[in-house]
C-alpha cells in the first residue's frame, strides 16, 4: 500500500473528489431523511446523547447535512463542518428544504478553528476512513469538547475494501463514474488509516487521548431499515466516547 506523504496533496484530492460527488451524495441523503432509516438514526443518536436538550453540537464531515438535519429538528444548536465546499452548499440546501437551521463552515476535521471546550457533543458519520490524519482529528475533537462531552462516530472499516462499479441500480456506486470509483480507491489506498483494524484502532486511540469509550461493531441492522435504499456490504460500527 503506497501512502501519500504530502498531506496537502491528499487533502486537495479528497476535497476535489467530494466536490464532484456532492450532487449525487445530496440526493442519497435526502432520500434517507425521508426513509424508514430516519427514526432509528434519530433514536440511536438521542439515546447516546442521554436525551439532553438543547446541546451545542459539532457535526464533523457533515456532508449533505444528514445528522445536522436530524439534530436541528430535535432542537439542538448545530455547527456542521466539511472540507468540501460542494458538500457545504448541499448541506445548506438540505436544511433549507426542510426549514431547519444550522451553521455550516468549510473546515478540515483535524484543524478546528474553535476554542477549547466549545461543544457539548461531536458527531460524525462516514468520515474518519477518508481522513489524512485521523489521529490528529480525534485529538482536535477531544480539545473542543467540554468535560463530560459526548463523541459519536459512525464509520466502517473501509481500508481493505476495493470498491467496484457495477452497472446495476442495486449498486451503491451506480451513479458514480468508473473514473471516480478508481479515484476513491486510489485515495483510500494512500491513507494511513486504511492500514488499521477498525474500530479496534479507534477505541484504543480514543482511550489514550482521554475518552471513556463504548462501541458496537455493527449497527447496520438497526439503522438500515428501508429496503428500498441501496447499501454497500460494509458493517457500520458505532463508537461512543465521553470526555474524561
Amino acid at each position: 500500500m503506497k501512502l501519500l506523504q504530502n498531506k496537502c496533496e491528499i487533502e486537495i484530492r479528497i476535497e476535489r473528489y467530494w466536490d464532484k460527488r456532492s450532487g449525487d451524495f445530496s440526493k442519497l441523503r435526502r432520500k434517507e431523511l425521508e426513509s424508514e432509516n430516519y427514526a432509528p438514526w434519530r433514536d440511536l443518536i438521542l439515546s447516546r446523547l442521554k436525551n439532553k436538550k438543547p446541546l451545542k453540537i459539532l457535526d464533523v464531515g457533515t456532508g449533505a447535512g444528514f445528522f445536522a438535519a436530524i439534530l436541528s429538528k430535535e432542537g439542538h444548536s448545530v455547527v456542521g463542518i466539511d472540507m468540501s465546499e460542494g458538500m457545504i452548499k448541499a448541506a445548506r440546501e438540505t436544511l433549507a428544504a426542510y426549514k431547519l437551521n444550522a451553521e455550516f463552515i468549510k473546515m478540515a476535521a483535524d484543524s478546528l478553528d474553535f476554542p477549547q471546550e466549545s461543544f457539548d457533543a461531536v458527531v460524525s458519520r462516514n468520515l474518519t476512513w477518508t481522513l489524512p490524519d485521523a489521529m490528529e482529528a480525534y485529538r482536535e475533537w477531544h480539545r473542543v469538547l467540554k468535560r463530560g462531552g459526548i463523541l459519536l462516530n459512525f464509520d466502517s472499516d473501509v481500508g481493505r475494501t476495493e470498491f467496484v462499479k457495477k452497472n446495476t441500480e442495486k449498486d451503491v456506486h451506480f451513479d458514480v463514474t468508473a473514473d471516480m470509483v478508481k479515484e476513491c480507491n486510489d485515495i483510500k489506498a494512500s491513507l494511513r488509516i486504511s492500514t488499521h483494524t477498525r474500530p479496534k484502532w479507534d477505541v484504543e486511540l480514543l482511550k489514550n487521548i482521554g475518552f471513556k469509550v463504548e462501541f458496537d461493531t455493527d449497527i447496520s441492522k438497526i439503522v438500515r431499515k428501508d429496503k428500498n435504499l441501496v447499501y454497500d456490504d460494509l458493517q457500520i460500527f458505532g463508537i461512543y466516547g465521553e470526555k474524561c
